[in-house]
Order: structure tokens, then C-alpha cells, then sequence
């Protein structure tokens, strides 16, 4: 029998499905599932952008194939919004409109590293982000973070780990990645640790690859950029990666961006048309008009979901044992009471007993079974106050 490529075979299922299997031994008791667990928006798109989506499908126009790096009006119209939210110029040669943000960042590492290369990966990290580098064959070289620091990663941590990599005659890692927001701790870093990481990887000659899934909702993402990289001296060695379907609530037509470094587009398009020939196309007509049009809609949604952060973070203040270290966009990085209980006992027990599914810490990398991950995004207010209710006398 012919064998499976064993770097898939070695390379974890996909986490959300398999603790999703817990539930199905919940007997309602304690009312309707409350599913914590995945970043999905829990409001439909604005009916303007459903009309558009329903027009752009319905084209004939739309079925034959696009560009392969994305519809012009879009990538124009993408290249505008980030020049305006960074405050510099954004040449639309530079960006690519991908099936997705976990497209862009399997392009993307396909791009700065090959099989025995290694990369920095912070830990806790977003689990598809390891899988996908585990099944391209590089090697995943974990940067620690720690709940004192708010889990954003260190730069002297980063030296440390490559001065020991240096002295073990390992290879010097290719790129590092940050997510920020962060999934899964919802960590926001700030510009400065952002250029200290870009000073980092100048110094090692590698790349800074971050993923801003999560951008619009930055607290301050209105009042100053997150980072000033698309206008420094760090520009040639920055890749951005986007996704639309948060701050559009669209996750389903899978549609994300990436802006890579002047003249690089050439190399991308090798990986592009190899992935994805093109785009799924109704998606980007319609989204097109609507990064202007819908800017005040994705303001008050970005809103919207900051205040549910603080009910949510004023909701935990009330159980004993239960600690937030970490809050931010979609996620909260909660610490549970149960010292000598794992993290992923304890997740499957709240799931199967008190109809709550969340997923345990160790879901995104070794050294985290003391937190569980909430992804609050999807529920309402209402729903987030039966936390004291559900949590009550539970014990794992």
C-alpha cells in the first residue's frame, strides 16, 4: 500500500473539530451549547454588502477566471484603505488578494523558507500557522511568552534561543512571524516591540512576516497605525497578512490579502497560480466599493466588539479562581483554577458537562496547559453573562 506523505501524517488534525466531538455528550442541562470556540463574527454582513455578494454571484461576468493576484478594483481600492490606516503609500503592485489569510500565509512561508529551514514561531501559537510549517518540512523553532509580560514575545528571548541554536550548530531561523492582535491571547503588540522584532530579523538577515487578521479591531486602530514598517528601513524584509472575513463578517467567500515587498510580486505569482489560479471572484466585487462604503459599519462593529470584551472582562471579575491574562479582538487568554488538571481535561469536561465548549491552551503549542482560549466574538451579551452559571461548583 502506497504510504502518506509523513510530514502530513506527523502534523495534528485540525483542533476545532475534534473538541467540537465533546459536545455531543451534552445533555442541554444547562441550556443551549455555548460555543466559545471559534474566531467566527457573530452578526451576518451588512445587507448592502449581502445585495452586492447576490449581484457579483449572480453575473455571468464572475465565473471565468480573474487575474491571479485578485481583482484590480479591489486590490486598489485594499491598497488605499492600508496606506490610509499606516499614513504612507501603498503601491498596489505590492499587494495580492488570497483564498483566505491562511492562504497568504502558506504563500508566504513557501516564499522566505524551504524544507530544514527553520522559523520563529511565538508560543502560544495560532495552530494552523504550525501545521502548515510542519507539513512544508520547517522546522518550527517556539519563542515563549509568559503571562507577566501579557504574552507578547521578547526580542531578548528570541537572542537567547538563537545564541543556543548558534552553539548546537542549528541553523539560523528564516523569518519570524507575529500575530497581533493575537490569536489566541488577543495580546496587542505594540509598535515599538513590532520595530524591535524588524530590527531583530535585520540583524539575523530574515524576514518579518505579521499577520493583522484581527486589525480592525485594534482598540486604537482609528487614533495611530499599529507600526510604522511599510514606510522604514525594514520595508524589503516586511510581509503584511489580512484577512476580510472578520472585519466584513464574510469568513465563508474566504477572502484575505497580502503586501509584500517592492519587486517581489514576481515570486509570489509562481505559488498564487499554483494555490489558486485566481481568487473566487464575486467575493472581491463586492468587497471592492465596500472597503470605502462600509467604513463606518466596520467602525461601529470594531466598537461593538471592544465593549463585549469589557462585559466579558467584568463578567470573569466575579468568579473566584477564573484570571484573564490576556483580552483582546475576538479572544480572551483565560488561566483556570485547576492546578493539577490539564487544560484539555478540563475543556473537554466544561464541554461535555456543562455545555460550554472552549479550547484548552495546549491546542496552540506545548507549554500552555494552564489557560483556555474564548472566542467571544460569536455570542451576545446575554449569553456571555451564563458564564457564572455554567462555571458555578464546576469541577474537572
Amino acid at each position: 500500500m502506497p504510504v502518506i506523505n509523513p510530514r502530513l501524517t506527523d502534523t495534528c488534525s485540525p483542533p476545532i473539530p475534534n473538541a467540537r466531538r465533546w459536545t455531543e455528550a451534552y445533555d442541554g442541562r444547562y441550556g443551549p451549547l455555548l460555543n466559545l470556540s471559534q474566531a467566527a463574527p457573530g452578526t451576518p454582513p451588512p445587507q448592502a454588502l449581502l445585495t452586492a455578494l447576490a449581484a457579483a454571484a449572480g453575473d455571468p461576468r464572475s465565473s471565468g477566471y480573474g487575474p491571479i493576484r485578485g481583482e484590480p478594483d479591489l486590490i486598489e481600492a485594499y491598497a488605499r484603505h492600508v496606506a490610509d490606516a499606516y499614513d504612507t503609500a501603498i503601491p498596489p503592485d505590492t499587494v495580492a488578494i488570497t483564498a483566505g489569510c491562511n492562504e497568504a500565509f502558506f504563500i508566504s512561508v513557501i516564499a522566505v523558507a524551504k524544507a530544514g529551514d527553520a522559523v520563529f514561531l511565538p508560543t502560544p501559537w495560532y495552530f494552523n500557522h504550525a501545521m502548515t510549517l510542519n507539513m512544508l518540512g520547517i522546522e518550527v523553532v517556539p519563542l515563549p511568552t509568559r503571562a507577566e509580560d501579557g504574552f507578547v514575545p521578547r526580542v531578548d528571548v528570541a537572542r537567547s534561543i538563537l545564541a543556543e541554536r548558534t552553539r548546537s550548530n542549528r541553523s539560523v531561523p528564516k523569518a519570524v512571524v507575529l500575530v497581533t492582535p493575537n490569536n489566541p491571547t488577543g495580546a496587542v503588540y505594540g509598535g515599538d516591540r513590532i520595530a524591535a522584532f524588524a530590527e531583530f530579523c535585520a540583524s539575523l538577515d530574515a524576514w518579518l512576516i505579521v499577520d493583522e487578521t484581527y486589525r480592525d479591531f485594534h482598540p486604537h486602530a482609528a487614533s495611530a497605525p499599529p507600526h510604522r514598517l511599510f514606510a522604514g528601513a525594514h520595508r524589503s524584509r516586511f510581509i503584511q497578512l489580512y484577512s476580510f472575513s472578520k472585519s466584513y463578517c464574510i469568513p465563508g467567500h474566504r477572502l484575505g490579502a497580502m503586501i509584500v515587498p517592492p519587486g517581489q510580486m514576481g515570486e509570489i505569482d509562481k505559488v498564487l497560480d499554483s494555490l489558486q489560479i485566481c481568487p473566487a471572484r464575486p467575493g472581491q466585487i463586492a468587497v471592492a466599493p465596500a472597503i470605502a462604503g462600509l467604513r463606518d459599519w466596520r467602525r461601529q462593529a470594531a466598537e461593538d466588539i471592544n465593549r463585549r470584551a469589557a462585559f466579558f472582562s467584568d463578567v470573569f471579575r466575579t468568579m473566584p479562581g477564573w484570571r484573564i491574562d490576556a483580552i483582546g479582538a475576538y479572544f480572551a487568554y483565560v488561566a483556570h483554577p485547576f492546578q493539577d488538571v490539564s487544560d484539555e481535561r478540563v475543556a473537554e469536561q466544561l464541554a461535555r458537562v456543562r455545555g460550554m465548549l472552549v479550547l484548552p491552551g495546549s491546542f496552540f503549542g506545548a507549554g500552555a496547559s494552564t489557560h483556555l482560549r474564548f472566542a467571544f466574538a460569536n455570542v451576545d451579551e446575554a449569553r456571555i453573562a451564563e458564564l457564572p452559571k455554567r462555571l458555578e461548583g464546576f469541577t474537572p
